[in-house]
């Protein structure tokens, strides 16, 4: 569906690897943006040469992306930003607004390397957003108004579901969303050793347990019903299921995963923290 809220708008890239590409390719796919309004940079001329086909404009430079860009993505790592913004930052201003996706680099550490007034918004987007199933939370800085937090949503709106939140927590969504996929992986690859063990081939066990993990989380979301409630309309009294669920209790299933969130989210909170000791 197009959003008309990007209808125009010059959007840069910067940093176009998996995410940064993923951006461009949603917003083309969901007709939220033409090739005339993308500008992308990355050092590798196939990379370039692969944009340029499709009519986005491309450049080496991240200097000459800002100066086009009215609303501008940074999409680097987090360990190059610091270079990253000394480039783009003449570039920059009130008429500029910036959208990070580098995980614990906060909102302030880039507003001072950046000109005054320059619009700042802090995002954690996560690796289904490749298939237009990610899950993106948006932090806005200082300068930020209603009408920029409506365009990032738009933008990232392309490649899946936004939550608005205080910068504060995206360490907690980074535990959760931004490695959840990982973990959600392990579980499949689990569930597919398991259907091995008893008898399946494996490719056979491994796109059964992948499209039960989908349609489950498509049913939750559709339904809006409590996880729980649902666990219970699959688990009969006596039967199969419930027997299931008593192996997973017993292995401590739950407090495993969210001892998994918690220290996902505490290593993001280190690392954001030996970022700024950087600075210093």
């Amino acid at each position: 569906m197009t959003d008309g809220r990007l209808s125009g708008l010059r959007i840069g890239i910067v940093g176009a690897g998996n995410m940064g590409t993923t951006i461009l390719e949603g917003l083309l796919d969901a007709a939220a943006a033409s090739p005339s309004q993308l500008m992308a940079s990355d050092p590798r001329a196939s990379r370039r040469d692969e944009l340029a086909s499709r009519g986005i404009g491309v450049s080496a430079s991240n200097l000459e992306v800002a100066r086009f860009a009215e609303l501008l993505v940074l999409a680097t790592k987090p360990q190059v930003m610091d270079r990253v913004l000394k480039e783009i930052a003449p570039a920059t201003g009130p008429g500029t607004l910036v959208v990070s996706i580098a995980a614990g680099v906060s909102i302030a550490a880039i507003e001072s390397m950046l000109l005054e007034g320059t619009r700042v918004v802090r995002t954690m987007p996560n690796t289904p957003a490749l298939v237009g199933a990610g899950a993106t939370a948006i932090a806005p800085g200082t300068h930020v108004s209603e009408s920029d937090l409506g365009l990032v949503e738009a933008l990232f709106s392309a490649v899946g579901i936004t939550e608005i939140l205080e910068e504060g927590l995206l360490d907690a969504v980074t535990g959760l969303s931004g490695s959840g996929p990982a973990f959600i992986f392990v579980i499949i690859d689990a569930l597919a050793d398991g259907g091995v063990k008893v008898g399946l081939h494996r490719a056979t066990a491994q796109r059964l347990a992948a499209q039960t993990v989908l349609g489950a989380a498509k049913m939750l979301i559709e339904t809006g019903e409590h996880p729980g409630q649902l666990k219970d309309m699959v688990a009969s009294p006596g039967g199969t299921t419930i027997a299931g669920l008593h192996t997973l209790e017993s292995g401590g299933l739950r407090k495993t995963l969210m001892d998994a969130v918690e220290n996902a989210a505490l290593r993001s909170r280190a690392l954001g923290e030996e970022l700024a000791k950087k600075k210093e």
